[in-house]
């Protein structure tokens, strides 16, 4: 858990891309790892990660829960092909920039049109 609250609060979500300020009071990284490499322990310690992210759902944020790009949630969505559309990330995007997402993408119109630095929720660029 990382502690929030203090001067962030101060500064605008719109300041900066990282919107989670005001009335946030912890960041929550989930992590899980084994050793044993088999599909019963695989299971069973995703299994054992979503109940406790379920758990943790009444102390969180929500309607929607957001996330911290730097700890990517899959659970909130993904780009489904190369280059997933706008509408398309944004029903994840929006939980990581908050209003922000539209003004990342119009960035990344100009400085990656051609979308070539990418991932599962990266931020694609707006259509021309």
């Amino acid at each position: 858990m990382d502690p929030y609250g203090g001067r962030m609060n101060e500064i605008s979500e719109f300041e900066i891309p990282f919107p989670h300020r005001k009335g946030n009071l912890f960041n929550i990284q989930y992590i899980v790892k084994w050793d044993v490499n088999s599909i019963e322990e695989t299971n069973k310690h995703i299994h054992w990660i979503r109940m406790l992210y379920r758990f943790m759902s009444p102390y969180v944020s929500r309607s929607p829960r957001g996330s911290y790009i730097n700890y990517k949630d899959l659970d909130l969505g993904s780009n489904k092909q190369e280059n997933t559309s706008y509408l398309e990330a944004s029903a994840w995007g929006r939980k990581y920039f908050k209003g922000n997402f539209k003004r990342l993408a119009q960035v990344k119109s100009k400085v990656d049109p051609d979308n070539f630095f990418r991932n599962e929720q990266s931020i694609p660029p707006l259509p021309a």
